[in-house]
This record gives C-alpha cells, sequence and structure tokens, in this order.
C-alpha cells in the first residue's frame, strides 16, 4: 500500500523547476523550520529547484516525556543508539520515499534531487539515501547520525554508493554528541562512500559559515 503523502511547505526558486531539495526537519520542527535558508544559500545561477519541506507526523516521543510532538520516529534514550525505534525510522523511510517518487512523477529524475536534514531529518536523510535503488544528486547530513548503523552493510544500494554525502556538526553539540556523528562518518568513509566532513563552533544549530558551504555543495552537486 501507497503511503499517505506527508504535507509539506514548497518553494520554487524559479518557474519550472528541474531540480529538487527534499529537506527534513529535526525533532519537534516542522517544514517551515528551514524555509527562511533558501534565499540565504543565494543558489543563484543554479538551475531552478523545488525546495520541499515536509512536516513530520506528530507521535508521541519517549525521551520527552511521552509528549506529542513532530517526529521522524521514536527516541527512547539519550545514547541515540541504544533500544532504536527501527519500526518507526522504516516507516518514515517509505515516507520520504513517497516523497521523491513524487518529484519524479512531477518531472524531475532521481539524479536531480538531493536529499537534506537536520538532527533526526539528517538520520532520515541517510537511512533513505544510502538504500535508495536510484541515484541521488547528493545527501546533505546536518547535526545527526547513521540510524540502524549495523543493518547499513547488508541493505545500502550499490546505486548512491559515489553519491557525494555533506556532513557538518556543531563541536559544542548538546543533543547529538559530536563523537556520535564522528563514528557515522568513520564507518560511512569505511564503506567507502565520499563524504565531506565539517565541523563548525556551534551547538545543536546552523551557522552562516555552513550555510555558505552548502551552498557550495548543492551548486556542485546540481551544475554537475
Amino acid at each position: 500500500m501507497k503511503p499517505e503523502l506527508l504535507d509539506a511547505l514548497e518553494i520554487e526558486t524559479a518557474p519550472q523547476p528541474t531540480h529538487a531539495v527534499i529537506w527534513l526537519h529535526g525533532l519537534g520542527a516542522d517544514g517551515h523550520d528551514f524555509a527562511p535558508i533558501v534565499p540565504e544559500l543565494r543558489l543563484g545561477r543554479a538551475p531552478a529547484v523545488r525546495f520541499v519541506f515536509p512536516h513530520a507526523p506528530v507521535q508521541p516521543v519517549t525521551i520527552n516525556g511521552g509528549m506529542a510532538m513532530r517526529a521522524w520516529y521514536d527516541i527512547r534514550n539519550a545514547d541515540l543508539a541504544q533500544r532504536e525505534d527501527a519500526q518507526g525510522i522504516l516507516q518514515s523511510q517509505k515516507a520520504v520515499r513517497a516523497l521523491i517518487q513524487r518529484e519524479n512523477e512531477r518531472g524531475i529524475p532521481t539524479g536531480n534531487i538531493v536529499l537534506a536534514g537536520f538532527s533526526q531529518g539528517c538520520a532520515m536523510t541517510l537511512q533513505t539515501g544510502l538504500r535508495l535503488p536510484e541515484k541521488l544528486a547528493g545527501l546533505v547530513a546536518l547535526s545527526g547520525y547513521l540510524p540502524l548503523a549495523e543493518s547499513l552493510r547488508a541493505e545500502f544500494s550499490p546505486a548512491n554508493r559515489d553519491t557525494p554525502i555533506f556532513m557538518a556538526h556543531g563541536t559544542q553539540d548538546p543533543v547529538v554528541p559530536l563523537q556520535r556523528a564522528q563514528m557515522s562518518c568513520r564507518l560511512l568513509q569505511e564503506m567507502g562512500y565520499q563524504v565531506d566532513w565539517k565541523t563548525y563552533p556551534m551547538p545543536h544549530s546552523v551557522c552562516l559559515e555552513e550555510i555558505n558551504d552548502i551552498a557550495a555543495f548543492l551548486k556542485q552537486v546540481m551544475n554537475g
């Protein structure tokens, strides 16, 4: 059964976009969280892009006392890698794949689509993108980590083995420890992925230098 399509905010940089960026927000946020970043990227001469900012479903989150909020999956433990919500992660993976398929149906091939995400959205970007059977233009993984890491070796798709990955993290992040992100990056590099790894002196957030680096990455993978 086809998953129900998530509601999303959409911003097009020009009419008839030929490329798309599907950007997944973090825990407790929504699609509006990263919408202001579009003008800051100053993509200029890049191809026309449709930015899609989906809203994750509302669900109880164990680590926040069971409070219902927008989340891609449940977080049961501050360790993040302990007692992972595999069912929730796989459900959101299907939802993200449905968004990619909708862009295909609107005339944008998977090879012109970038998956991007922050925190939980970063986890879903890596979870979905590395297992996708069609090659993506690139992956942007911000302030997050690789979920269900132990199953990746068995489940990865050769289609995205050479897909460029921009991975970035704050050195003062109290939410997703830098070490967790570094371990994820190391595993990906050991598996042969092309990871452009950056750190910035910031907490669990985004900074101007990082935005400029993301813009350079997007121009590179969309003009390539």
